[in-house]
């Protein structure tokens, strides 16, 4: 097994048009750690997601879904007791899409530290959390803290990707949560407006500086459609984003970090690892879906071809 990702795994209902209006509704799985398991394992990597289901119909689409994508399900819990979480995505024509959650006491949300595989289960190169996780309990932020250790006891490196959400937590609460969490990892993701939760610093080359000084090994800055950059102690590398036509903002960030990561278990040097992240993240707003554009390997290489030319 390649990597190990843990966290909440919910079903998205997507309206067609303005949902107050009643239009056509899609569901689909969704939730960071799960889509950057299916991308890894759509690039042919090892993927298991550790997280909790309930028993109902919405954990049959997650649980079908994963094993459909190739995602190793041996440590998912069914929960008999806890539903499945939902998150409604508004997406009314020209406008940003909204979303809401219904995740109060879900199953995902009720994720612990014995939901995680023994040591002696699971030799993973990379286990990928997020700090969605340990925003939904008490429970789920020592499972995110368990996790971290259980790597480190197994010699593998930590991604840790910030992805803060102001609908679970306020700033100042995320805050005191996440910043020894990101310490305790190898690779750091975040957006330019989340390194301020993790680091100390009055700008963002101070903030660098201090997760590089903790320990942290590399530090990836988002910067949406202005691409990202990576930095290490050796210096700082920059990736522009892939041109592409955007039809749906989210899942962008977990489409890269799955790129990312790939190039990292290919021992790509960090200008490449970029450049397929940044490839991933376009294909992903090429249409609908959290996780559904996710290319394969083969498909990469069609991005360096001219659109005009098909593949016969």
């Amino acid at each position: 097994m390649d990597v190990v990702t843990l966290g909440e795994a919910l079903v998205a209902i997507r309206s067609h048009g303005r949902l107050a209006l009643g239009g056509p509704l899609q569901a689909s799985p969704a939730g960071a750690e799960m889509n950057v398991a299916i991308g890894l394992s759509r690039l042919g990597h090892g993927a298991t997601w550790v997280g909790a289901i309930g028993t109902d119909p919405a954990g049959d689409l997650i649980a079908r879904t994963l094993r459909a994508e190739g995602v190793d399900t041996t440590w998912v819990r069914r929960d008999d007791s806890a539903a499945t979480a939902l998150m409604l995505v508004d997406m009314p024509a020209a406008m940003p899409p909204t979303v809401t959650y219904h995740r109060r006491a879900s199953a995902g949300s009720l994720l612990g530290p014995s939901d995680l595989p023994p040591i002696s289960a699971i030799d993973a190169k990379i286990w990928h959390l997020s700090g969605i996780t340990p925003a939904l309990s008490d429970t789920a932020r020592l499972a995110t803290a368990a996790a971290i250790d259980r790597a480190r006891e197994t010699a593998a490196a930590v991604s840790f990707d910030v992805n803060y959400r102001a609908k679970l937590w306020d700033r100042a609460t995320a805050t005191a949560a996440l910043g020894s969490l990101a310490r305790g990892a190898d690779v750091v993701v975040a957006s330019e407006d989340e390194l301020e939760l993790v680091a100390y610093g009055a700008d963002e080359t101070e903030r660098v500086a201090d997760l590089l000084g903790a320990g942290v090994r590399e530090v990836v800055v988002k910067r949406g459609i202005r691409g990202a950059t990576v930095f290490d102690a050796s210096g700082a590398v920059s990736c522009p984003a892939h041109p592409i036509a955007q039809v749906n903002s989210i899942g962008a960030g977990d489409a890269f970090t799955a790129g990312y990561l790939s190039g990292m278990l290919d021992d790509l040097p960090i200008a490449q690892r970029m450049h397929r992240g940044a490839l991933c993240g376009a294909l992903a707003v090429s249409g609908v879906g959290d996780w559904e554009q996710a290319p394969t390997r083969a498909e990469l290489a069609l991005l360096t071809t001219s659109p005009d030319d098909a593949v016969r």
